[in-house]
């Protein structure tokens, strides 16, 4: 069903982008702005403080800043992004949906700390279905410093993606915790079963969007040392089972740009109520360039 709401949001979209769309899983679009407007922007963002959240995974800290009516006032530049038809359409497509992503000013820090095993490192699928995250990079990304990674065509549901899709949830009781909640781990040495080449890391300049089906495997990159990073961070997730493109009454109007920080909101109560841990705790106003 996922799959047939996409073909309904074609026509806006690039034929280019399109077609490396449906070919790789994922689009690479350097000096998505223009250059003046990438520059307020980036100015912006990465010179003001805003109130934070932070989550640690193995030695690396994800800050995130939900972007709410009071941040995109700030901003022409982040208003005109956000409601340009090129970038909606765009994330609509990959995302096989109309609902607005949901944004955060997101800032990346490896090997700041000490901790277990990154799950993020581990090449996985986040679901078993069409869903959409993009990043608008404000800083550089080198190669050896953490970058995305992508598996080329593993988004396409082949013969081959299926039946390992079959056996790994006849096994799900011995594999990992994260597999076992659906978001299926894969080693580098199974790709060429699935006929699939080894991930694409993309080491890019800031002005770069790249937007992906996260039901193809990515990952993130090693670094050879301490790196930060700061992105636009945009996330899609609908169910597949709807047949319509639209319809979705939270991410229209005014309500659109509040669901982060209700979403927040809504893990903060059912901690405080014992019944779901809240992993993004506040960590004050800071920049996202902050130490």
């Amino acid at each position: 069903m996922a799959w047939a709401r996409r073909r309904k949001l074609a026509a806006a979209v690039s034929t280019d982008w399109r077609s490396k769309f449906d070919r790789d899983g994922y689009v690479a679009v350097p000096n998505f702005l223009a250059a003046e407007d990438f520059d307020h922007l980036r100015d912006f963002i990465l010179n003001s403080d805003f109130d934070t959240r932070e989550q640690q995974q193995g030695d690396t800290v994800t800050r995130r800043v939900a972007i709410g009516p009071s941040i995109v006032a700030r901003s022409r530049e982040l208003r005109n992004l956000l409601g340009s038809s090129r970038w909606r359409s765009l994330l609509a497509y990959v995302a096989s949906t109309r609902s607005q992503p949901i944004y955060y000013i997101q800032t990346i820090a490896v090997g700041v700390t000490e901790g277990p095993p990154d799950p993020q490192l581990a090449l996985h699928s986040d679901t078993f279905h069409p869903s959409m995250k993009a990043w608008l990079f404000l800083t550089d990304v080198e190669a050896d410093k953490a970058p995305l990674t992508y598996v080329a065509g593993s988004h396409r549901l082949t013969p081959e993606r299926l039946a390992w899709e079959q056996a790994r949830s006849e096994n799900i009781k011995d594999a990992d915790r994260l597999s076992q909640r659906g978001s299926f781990r894969i080693t580098p040495e199974e790709l060429p079963a699935l006929r699939l080449p080894q991930p694409t890391a993309f080491a890019v300049s800031a002005n770069t969007l790249v937007a992906i089906d996260t039901s193809g495997f990515h990952a993130r990159g090693t670094s050879e040392g301490p790196t930060t990073r700061v992105e636009i961070w945009a996330y899609s997730r609908r169910s597949p089972f709807l047949p319509w493109t639209g319809m979705d009454l939270l991410s229209s109007g005014p309500l659109a740009m509040r669901r982060a920080d209700w979403l927040m909101g809504f893990f903060d109560t059912l901690d405080r109520l014992g019944w779901r841990k809240q992993h993004w705790r506040p960590a004050g106003p800071r920049r996202p360039v902050d130490a």
